[in-house]
């Protein structure tokens, strides 16, 4: 199943990965790609802020 966030204004698909009990964060609409790994919801917003300006 997935689920769409919004971090900093750039879409993100999230899915979980139950083999490593963790969620994964793909953001969409990039010329590239860009995906990260976090335990919950509020470090998905911590990282992928973070991701993102290194990203970009």
């Amino acid at each position: 199943m997935n689920n769409l966030m919004v971090i900093d204004g750039y879409r993100a698909v999230i899915q979980y990965d139950p083999e490593i009990e963790m969620l994964r964060v793909e953001f969409v609409g990039l010329n590239g790609g860009a995906d990260f790994y976090a335990d919950s919801v509020s470090d998905l917003r911590k990282e992928g802020a973070g991701y993102r300006f290194a990203f970009f």
